[in-house]
């Protein structure tokens, strides 16, 4: 499922990994917004390059966030079939690294506020569980969350093929996660993704369902409004921490 949205159109901007040259195309804040920080949000394995629900999410320019919509490099060549999971962790490192670096913004007049949050739809997600953490399950430095759309807990009829330990490394590093997943999701249902979560820490992980399969919920608002919401949560989180200690908000919800 495709979108029209404007965002579709935005101008891209090369970045060089070692799996080849990356694509981002960044959406600043909306004017007179305070900035929030930084969304970056990667694509699926395989369908259309701009899922709806994905280019949805820009719209959070309208709360102050800055969203960066990440072409991995194979994408980026043509080619129609993902490439490895770590040649995908590689690329996604290597794009990070250059966009984390404050000359790169200055010299493209990019400006890329923390904290970040990583995020993605599918395979997106799991490059956004994998690179949220460091090797000792760490929060890397300047990750403040990860927001998952349509997690794939597993291939369709192969619930033994889990990849539930890529979902609890943010949730055990002690990353708020956010999971929205399709009833009827035959890589994994919202119940499926609880289980496999099972009981984490209160405030790392907020399970919402919507009415979908994998593919993006027809009423992108139903995919939207959960990460608005999350993410205000995590604003005010953040700005309690300043002064003390930050609200308990609860495990899984949806």
């Amino acid at each position: 499922m495709t979108s029209t949205h404007p965002a579709a159109a935005a101008p891209r901007s090369q970045v060089g990994t070692r799996e080849g040259p990356a694509e981002v195309r960044v959406l600043g804040p909306a004017p007179a917004t305070t900035p929030s920080g930084t969304l970056l949000l990667g694509h699926g394995a395989g369908g259309h390059r701009d899922a709806a629900d994905v280019l949805a999410l820009t719209d959070l320019t309208d709360d102050g966030w800055t969203v960066v919509l990440v072409d991995q490099p194979w994408r980026v060549a043509g080619r129609k079939v993902a490439t490895p999971p770590a040649s995908l962790d590689r690329a996604f490192a290597d794009l990070a690294t250059t966009l984390g670096d404050e000359g790169w913004q200055a010299s493209s007049g990019i400006p890329l506020p923390r904290p970040w949050v990583l995020g993605g739809r599918s395979a997106g997600a799991r490059v956004a569980c994998r690179a949220a953490v460091d090797v000792q399950g760490r929060p890397r430095p300047g990750i403040a969350a990860v927001v998952c759309l349509a997690f794939p807990l597993h291939p369709p009829g192969a619930p033994d093929r889990s990849r539930a330990e890529e979902l609890l490394r943010p949730v055990a590093a002690g990353l708020p996660t956010l999971v929205v997943q399709g009833d009827r999701d035959p890589f994994g249902t919202p119940e499926e993704v609880r289980q496999a979560v099972g009981a984490p820490a209160p405030g790392t992980f907020v399970l919402y369902q919507v009415r979908a399969a994998h593919s993006p919920a027809r009423d992108t608002a139903t995919v939207l409004l959960p990460v608005r919401d999350f993410l205000a949560a995590l604003g005010q989180d953040r700005d309690a921490s300043v002064g003390g200690a930050a609200p308990d908000r609860g495990g899984p919800s949806g």
